[in-house]
């Protein structure tokens, strides 16, 4: 079949301007005419001729409604715009986790990612897509910024028709465009994945730990997103789990009417499963495999922050760190300090980020990180550069195995240590945005007076003296570039926070969240609802949220 190579005229349209990790839009918007085609657009162009031409770009998404439709139109526009190879999982599906490591051990120039994470999908829900640069990871604010400004005035983009791929069958396959090459090679979507974590880990001892004389109970959930057939590869036929132990391994549009987003919410299923059930250990991970929630016995929760530092501290127990080394640890701004006094305990360098994983990056090709997470339920290590859903459950494996201790256990061991941080943080989802921008505005001019510093709050027999309140500000220390604006902070004197932030992963309206953390030296083991409650109504009384936002309760309570 000819290939013909067009230039279609555009007009932009408004709001293409990515977030922390892309953009997301509903599908309906996405399928509007030239809606998906002038992002795509922009992207190459952002990346430019001396990345595109004769590039080599890894491609999939989650499975989630519209990925076919989006796919063929990479497919098309990247053989118009000079690509010379794609790499596309089978049926589009690849999760974010695979698609960093298909980047890096290609030396690939990049990836398209279609996705919107742990947004619920279906054709009234939501779409996204975002661009992975050569070293694995999120494109940075330089590169985004660039995309946003080519949306606003772009006039054209290129495309070629007569290109057809099945992408139900593995396989390659060749075209000529203009007198050269183009290949798409449609790929086992798990392999490389699965050998890579078997780098990381020792699967042998995993293996006898999951599935040996005393098997272990679990309850392994892909909420019908992309890590289903990763799940069942991994848990089941490399470390001899049960079919019994793995649930909703199947990538749906809609994820079967799930939310992909494993939260105590959102993955109210396995909540309740492991409530009522006798299990060892409970995962969820969400739509695009990058994020995780961990549950023990009786689904007794690991919070995120605590997820992390716990991992942190057990590093040597996986092989990678011990062959590797652990050069230091990062977490974004929101998410609690227990990390902090782990790498304090180990004399390693932690750094505070803004809100996205692209600003580990620098720092892991840098060498100066090897562990790093988000308390966004995102864990990972610069194994890949993405956080990575089932490796973290993998390394909580791998930390049971080593201390033969429950997860209860070890969490409570864990506070005894180094005191606990008390966390909470409430979602106030599609609400009115310029009430919200307002709510920002009023709260920045109240926290940054020098008179707030040294104010005293008192809730519940409880009193907080500020130690400092701003807008939060990152310098990063490689290539020196600047991000401001990235959440409000007030910062008491005993360590304890509030933090308010404006989110970048909703499709539509504004989500307001709000960060609780509580630091306790030796009150440790107390409900952490009734430990917080003191904290979170002075921050609903600074904040005025119910005025704001007309809410009287948030959507989501993590």
């Amino acid at each position: 079949m000819t290939v013909t190579v067009k230039t279609v005229p555009t007009t932009p349209f408004e709001g293409q301007k990515p977030g922390t990790s892309g953009l997301r839009k509903k599908v309906k918007v996405f399928a509007e005419k030239n809606y998906t085609e002038n992002f795509i657009q922009c992207i190459l162009e952002a990346a430019g001729e001396s990345v595109i031409n004769g590039s080599l770009l890894v491609v999939g998404g989650d499975g989630r409604f519209f990925l076919k439709e989006a796919i063929d139109i990479i497919i098309k526009m990247s053989a118009a715009n000079g690509v010379s190879r794609l790499m596309i999982g089978q049926n589009g599906i690849l999760s974010t986790p695979a698609v960093s490591s298909l980047i890096r051990s290609n030396k690939a120039n990049g990836g398209i990612i279609c996705t919107a994470s742990h947004n619920p999908g279906g054709p009234d829900n939501d779409f996204g897509i975002k661009f992975n640069c050569e070293n694995g990871g999120p494109a940075p604010d330089a590169f985004t910024n660039k995309m946003f400004d080519i949306s606003k005035t772009i006039k054209e983009y290129k495309i070629a028709e007569g290109i057809n791929v099945d992408l139900n069958v593995i396989g390659t396959n060749k075209f000529d465009v203009n007198g050269k090459p183009f290949v798409v090679d449609v790929i086992d979507a798990v392999a490389n994945y699965v050998e890579l974590m078997k780098e990381i880990f020792d699967f042998g001892k995993l293996k006898e730990f999951v599935s040996g004389s005393k098997p272990l109970k679990m309850r392994i959930d892909g909420l019908n997103g992309v890590t289903g057939p990763y799940v069942r590869e991994i848990f089941v036929n490399q470390l001899g789990a049960s079919d019994s132990n793995v649930v909703h391994t199947i990538p749906l549009p809609d994820f079967g009417n799930l939310h992909p987003d494993p939260n105590l919410t959102y993955a109210k299923d396995l909540v309740d499963q492991l409530s009522a059930g006798d299990y060892d250990i409970g995962a969820a991970f969400d739509g695009d495999g990058d994020r995780n929630m961990i549950l023990g016995h009786k689904a007794f929760f690991v919070t995120p922050n605590d997820s992390l530092a716990i991992i942190a501290d057990f590093v040597d127990c996986i092989p990678y760190f011990k062959k590797n080394g652990v050069t230091g640890f990062a977490r974004s701004m929101p998410t609690a300090a227990a990390l902090d006094r782990v790498a304090k305990a180990k004399n390693l360098e932690v750094f505070e980020t803004p809100t996205g994983w692209k600003y580990f990056g620098n720092l892991m090709d840098a060498n100066r990180l090897c562990l790093c997470g988000e308390e966004s339920f995102g864990t990972g290590s610069n194994h890949i550069r993405e956080k990575d859903g089932i490796w973290a459950a993998l390394a909580w494996l791998s930390i049971m195995e080593h201390t033969k201790k429950s997860i209860e256990e070890i969490s409570k061991d864990f506070w005894k240590k180094y005191g606990r941080n008390y966390f909470t943080r409430y979602d106030y989802e599609e609400c009115e945005l310029a009430p919200c921008n307002q709510m920002m505005t009023d709260l920045e001019n109240l926290i940054t007076k020098p008179e707030f510093v040294g104010k005293e709050f008192s809730n519940g027999g409880k009193i907080y003296k500020v130690k400092l309140g701003d807008n939060f500000s990152y310098k990063d220390p490689i290539d020196g570039s600047v991000a401001t604006n990235q959440g409000l902070r007030i910062i008491f004197e005993d360590g304890s926070r509030i933090v308010m932030r404006l989110s970048g992963t909703g499709s539509s309206g504004a989500t307001v969240r709000m960060y609780i953390e509580a630091y306790e030296a030796t009150n440790v083991l107390e409900a952490a609802s009734e430990m917080l409650k003191p904290l979170i109504n002075i921050a609903l009384e600074i904040s005025q949220m119910k005025k704001y936002t007309g809410r009287d309760a948030p959507t989501v309570i993590t």
